[in-house]
């Protein structure tokens, strides 16, 4: 057995403990933001439209509008103000998420946001539920640990 090979499986480890700390670390804000990402994938895996000219609209909304947000965020004021990379890349997925989302949803009935049967409203609350009451276990039982 090589060295490498020894390496691969402590990397996995050390990425799946960051990854489960990440989680159990939420904050309400950061919940929040995950619940949109669940309902927008969601909306997605229901009804996916594979068209490149959705996706390329979508695209070139996002890179205008998240170059206009990361400058109006933290370039604009009389301070620069350090953006982690993660919100970086936030500012650029959301209106990719919301382009799409609205493209996606276009004559299918939704009212706001919210699908037109109450099934799929329910499916998708669940899942983000499902995701709040697993990352509060993840944080309970690393009080534990």
């Amino acid at each position: 057995m090589d060295a490498s090979a020894a390496v691969a499986p402590k990397r996995r480890t050390h990425v799946t403990r960051a990854l489960l700390r990440y989680f159990a670390n939420l904050r309400a804000a950061q919940h929040v933001l995950w619940c949109y990402l669940i309902w927008y994938l969601f909306v997605l895996a229901r009804y996916f439209d594979g068209h490149p000219a959705l996706w390329l609209s979508s695209l070139g909304i996002s890179a205008i509008v998240g170059t206009a947000l990361y400058l109006s965020t933290a370039r604009a004021g009389h301070t620069r103000v350090r953006l982690e990379g993660w919100q970086i890349a936030r500012l650029y997925v959301m209106p990719l998420c919301v382009s799409s989302f609205a493209a996606l949803i276009k004559g299918r009935g939704f009212i706001l946001v919210f699908h037109p049967n109450v099934r799929d409203n329910i499916l998708a609350a669940s899942a983000c539920t499902l995701f709040v009451v697993g990352t509060v276990v993840l944080r309970r039982l690393s009080v534990l640990d």
